[in-house]
């Protein structure tokens, strides 16, 4: 917060002052914070952006003043942020002139975790609704898909990289696997950087999502509802992983949900700490009272070595399902 832009709004008679006037409220909020992490970016930003236009001007035409306004941010969000606003978004801090509205609101309002709660809205809307809204802006992207292999469901294989923790240290023998099975396996190694007009065509042409908990798991926002999310959670991410994606994909977006929790003989931690130490056995409840050990040790610092005899049975099930949402919805 220390770093997020303190704003000052202030009254003045109709045109005393103003240079520009708009006839639209303003919706006032800042693009700071933890942006730059896609899960930040919609949690924090994207989806109670979406609930503030929902709650306070009940869907109509608002414009967006951004604080702490960087261009990469604009650049990646425009085409969302266009169906959101058919104003120009303005950057607060490089106007010159008085701007003025004849209301404005200041911050946004979350109803929680990756949440969208229809019985807080007027219009009763729902997180099916958001994914309506994403389908609207990149649908019409003029990206071409990877082609699918005929009558082979695609499952992508979101990939983690160093040096942020949860590897999945034997990654090429777990795609094997998921290949073994019967997906058409895309990897995707999103980044900061990543075009989500490229994710969105992507993920929405595929029919199943895996990947270890973490923030580039919220591109699965981009699959089509009743499609299949394979999450893995390692050692003390349970609650991470439950309130911030297995809510969001099992009531949210109506996935088809899978779980595969790590054991501990599957954990890098197991190297440093044995397999009976404290940090081992007691994962959860430290790790949901320590936050320090959850950042340090259970995030940042716990890479995973799936059994892959254990995982191919969760990747089948995924397979199967996955096929029946292929039959069914193209």
């Amino acid at each position: 917060m220390s770093l997020i832009h303190v704003i000052t709004v202030t009254t003045t008679p109709r045109r005393s002052s103003c240079q520009i006037y708009h006839n639209t409220p303003a919706l006032v909020f800042s693009a700071g914070g933890y942006t730059g992490n896609i899960f930040h970016d919609f949690n924090d930003g994207i989806i109670p952006l979406f609930i503030t236009i929902e709650t306070l001007f009940n869907g109509r035409d608002v414009t967006l003043v951004v604080a702490n306004f960087t261009d990469w941010w604009y650049s990646k969000y425009e085409i969302l942020l266009s169906q959101l606003t058919s104003h120009r978004v303005i950057n607060l801090h490089n106007q010159t002139a008085t701007h003025c509205f004849p209301s404005a609101a200041v911050g946004l309002v979350s109803h929680g975790p990756m949440t969208v709660d229809p019985t807080l809205l007027p219009s009763r809307k729902t997180f099916l609704d958001f994914r309506a809204l994403l389908g609207a802006a990149y649908d019409n992207c003029h990206v071409p898909p990877p082609p699918p292999l005929k009558g082979i469901p695609r499952l992508v294989f979101v990939s983690r990289a160093g040096p942020t923790g949860r590897v999945i240290l034997n990654q090429d023998d777990v795609v094997r696997a998921a290949e073994e099975v019967g997906f058409d396996v895309v990897v995707f190694r999103p980044n900061k950087f990543t075009w989500l007009c490229d994710a969105y065509k992507l993920i929405d042409g595929s029919h199943a999502v895996f990947g270890v908990h973490g923030a580039a798991m919220t591109h699965a926002l981009f699959l089509r509802p009743g499609a299949v999310f394979v999450q893995v959670v390692p050692l003390g991410n349970e609650w991470l992983a439950e309130t911030y994606f297995k809510k969001v994909a099992v009531e949210g977006m109506k996935f088809e949900y899978l779980e595969y929790k790590v054991r501990a003989a599957e954990s890098s931690l197991v190297e440093k700490y044995g397999k009976d130490g404290a940090m081992i056995v007691e994962a959860r409840e430290i790790a949901s009272k320590n936050w320090t050990a959850l950042d340090t040790v259970y995030l940042k610092g716990q890479d995973v070595r799936l059994d892959v005899e254990r995982i191919r049975v969760y990747l089948r099930i995924a397979y199967l399902k996955a096929r029946r949402f292929m039959e069914e919805n193209g």
